[in-house]
């Protein structure tokens, strides 16, 4: 599952073309019979409703075979596993070869012999005896680091034949199984099979749903964005999308319920320094009234709560404008999740336009928590090679058609991707223009970032996209692996060189802004195998153990040192860059393209790397950010304004690793505690809940 999940995660740097199960193994497919000894079944892997690949099941005896492949967005993951179970069906024997999405080899091997599992996977190696394990009377369920998502079935299975009852896991932890939905799937020969949708919890932040039959057989795996099914079961794949989604909401409108703090009172959030982003400094010890969703007062701190008011005691700390992730793609999961993280502002990059309306619709009403989100209709070309999310363009007149709707539709900007035709883009560029909408994007494959700019973009996407029209020569394609492997070439760029001058001079004439999203390009290009990624190291301890488990595994490949060397080298470039670009006064937004959250953190530390100061970075991913979208009533803490900041307990204008410690977050006039949110996924809080007293009198 995460192989697949990680296309989503992170949708917009680079790819590796996964090796999908052709014509070939469905020929072989069809060859077999019941007679077989084996019994063999496929299953069409769907993202967005598009065909991406196959996953095949062969079981002979207490041998389970997997193969497991597909490719979007020109970049794709493929896995081959063998499972071998014990007479009671728990695996006592796993192994898992192929490559994640970006490239990392997988070679993952798990065995339980003679009381004694032990394990190995890009994480690192461990084992356990009989006595270290959960529980002597029931063999520990090992949870694999990169399975296929025919993984999420032995888990399910192996509860239910068990009895239901949470299981015990390795490396630790324990599965649940809950019972969701009983369902009526249509086959393509009009055949009714009775199914039954479970979740399975307890091992990632948040449940997997898997589709058994009414014998406990193996249906499928669907989310709100892509399902695996049977090929009868194919056209059910949106109707289950659907559900999932409305699954997701459920959970997320029910913890919503539960975590959402308004008050009729006027609140004062009491002994704090507030951060001004217009003199970078911190004030003395104050409080901060709000009223509904306003700002009201600002007043020295107070000895004692007084009368009609609800008092929160903020111990010091400081309070924060909310920050704004300038790249995300939302969901349910990281809407809320970046608001407990103190992002309270996301641009959205990207997404079904249906997903993103409703998700937006349920953030005012209140259903749901999240942050305010500021709308960009992604336009794709056609290509072998195009993304499923967003809107594709087969032709110029498609794709200013598309930018009309976009406008009628509330827009702020457009977003160009990889396969568009760069002949087209000035045209796209004006008629945006002429309705008021700003164009970003990626650069065009076979285009320079030069190219763009002279034909109007208003904002550059991904520091690579930039840097590669440096290192590329004309026919390699961009849509490719070479998203990724070119950037090794940019340890041995000259920064002084004529090319890098020119578009960097462009940049500032033109008023180029860039979204560099440099965390993702750092996970990608210092992650390794059996080290915990920079990106992650000061929280991740307080994260679920697959979380945790996966910040030990690189994105990519790295076949030897000279290429381990070469990735290292290339980052330190980009860093050079971007504080190039600084120095220039090019305007820096912070986005993750990573989902936010505990990623936003990292980009602000990385933006403090290539030359601000702390309190530079706090306005740059506030104030400045919000002067940039238009949301004049945002991004300061001052009578009058919005409510909107977040509260820690350090101070992040000396230290800002700060602002990963968070408190307390007020928008739109409800205030959250992250403490009260976080063992909802499995996370170990990170404070205390504030001390609040309410005096109607």
């Amino acid at each position: 599952m995460r192989l697949l999940l990680s296309t989503i995660i992170v949708a917009c740097i680079s790819a590796c073309s996964g090796e999908v199960p052709g014509p070939e193994a469905k020929s072989q497919a069809e060859k077999l019979t019941r007679e077989d000894p084996a019994t063999f079944a496929t299953y069409d892997v769907l993202f967005g409703g598009t065909n991406v690949g196959a996953l095949t099941v062969t079981e002979n005896g207490t041998k389970v075979s997997i193969d497991f492949g597909f490719s979007n967005n020109g970049r794709g993951a493929s896995s081959q596993e063998t499972i071998l179970r014990s007479e009671t069906g728990i695996p006592i024997s796993w192994t898992i070869t192929g490559k994640t999405t970006f490239g990392n080899q997988v070679n993952e091997n798990f065995e339980m012999v003679d009381g004694r599992a032990s394990w190995s996977s890009a994480a690192g190696s461990n084992n356990a005896e009989d006595g270290e394990m959960q529980n002597n009377e029931r063999k520990p369920l090992y949870i694999a680091q990169d399975p296929s998502p025919y993984a999420y079935y032995v888990y399910a299975k192996t509860v239910l034949d068990t009895g239901g009852e949470p299981y015990p896991a390795l490396p630790s932890g324990k599965v649940t199984v809950t019972a969701l939905r009983q369902l009526d799937l249509n086959t393509d020969d009009e055949k009714i099979i009775k199914a039954t949708l479970y979740a399975v919890g307890g091992i990632d932040l948040n449940p997997t749903y898997v589709l058994l039959d009414g014998q406990h057989a193996f249906l499928g795996v669907v989310s709100p964005r892509f399902a695996v099914l049977p090929n009868d079961l194919s056209q059910q794949d949106k109707a289950l999308r659907e559900l999932a989604a409305n699954l997701n909401s459920e959970r997320y409108e029910n913890i919503a319920s539960n975590v959402t703090h308004q008050y009729e009172l006027p609140v004062r959030v009491n002994n704090v320094h507030i951060f001004n982003p217009h003199t970078l400094s911190l004030s003395p010890l104050s409080s901060v009234v709000v009223t509904d969703n306003t700002i009201t007062a600002i007043e020295p701190a107070v000895k004692q709560p007084l009368p009609g008011e609800v008092t929160i005691e903020g111990n010091g700390g400081t309070v924060v404008a909310g920050l704004y992730d300038m790249h995300g793609h939302m969901g349910d999961n990281q809407a809320l999740l970046n608001v407990m993280a103190g992002v309270t502002g996301v641009r959205d990059m990207g997404n079904e336009d249906d997903v993103l309306h409703a998700l937006i619709d349920k953030i005012d009403s209140g259903t749901l928590i999240g942050p305010t989100i500021t709308k960009s209709g992604f336009i794709e070309g056609v290509s072998d090679y195009s993304a499923a999310t967003g809107e594709l363009a087969s032709t110029k007149d498609d794709a200013l058609a598309l930018i009309r709707d976009y406008a009628d539709k509330g827009y702020w900007q457009i977003k160009i991707y990889n396969s568009m035709n760069g002949e087209w883009v000035p045209d796209m560029v004006k008629e945006a223009h002429d309705l008021g909408l700003r164009v970003a994007g990626h650069v065009p494959a076979f285009y320079r970032a030069d190219q763009m700019i002279e034909a109007g973009y208003d904002e550059l996407t991904h520091i690579n996209q930039i840097m590669l029209g440096w290192v590329l020569s004309p026919e390699e394609d961009t849509r490719t692996l070479f998203r990724i492997t070119g950037m090794k070439r940019f340890a041995d760029l000259d920064l002084n060189s004529e090319k890098v001058r020119h578009t960097l001079n462009l940049m500032v004439e033109n008023n180029i802004a860039h979204d560099p999203t440099a965390v993702i390009h750092e996970y990608a290009m210092t992650g390794r195998n059996g080290v915990t990624n920079n990106a992650v190291i000061d929280y991740i301890e307080h994260m679920p153990i697959s979380v945790q488990r996966q910040a030990k595994s690189a994105m990519l490949n790295v076949a030897d040192e000279t290429e381990d060397k070469a990735y290292r080298a290339a980052f330190e470039k980009i860093m050079a860059t971007l504080s190039l670009m600084h120095e220039k006064g090019i305007f820096l937004v912070p986005g993750t393209d990573m989902g936010g959250a505990f990623y936003l953190h990292r980009e602000l530390e990385l933006f403090e790397q290539i030359g601000m100061s702390p309190a530079e970075v706090l306005k740059r991913g506030s104030f400045d950010m919000a002067q940039y979208l238009g949301h004049q009533n945002r991004g300061a803490i001052e009578v009058g304004k919005t409510a909107d900041f977040f509260l820690t307990p350090g101070d992040p204008t000396q230290e800002l690793k700060a602002i990963k410690t968070v408190a307390m977050v007020v928008t739109q006039g409800k205030f959250f505690y992250p403490t009260e949110v976080y063992p909802e996924f499995g996370i170990l809080p990170f404070t205390e809940i504030p001390n609040i007293t309410e005096h109607n009198q």
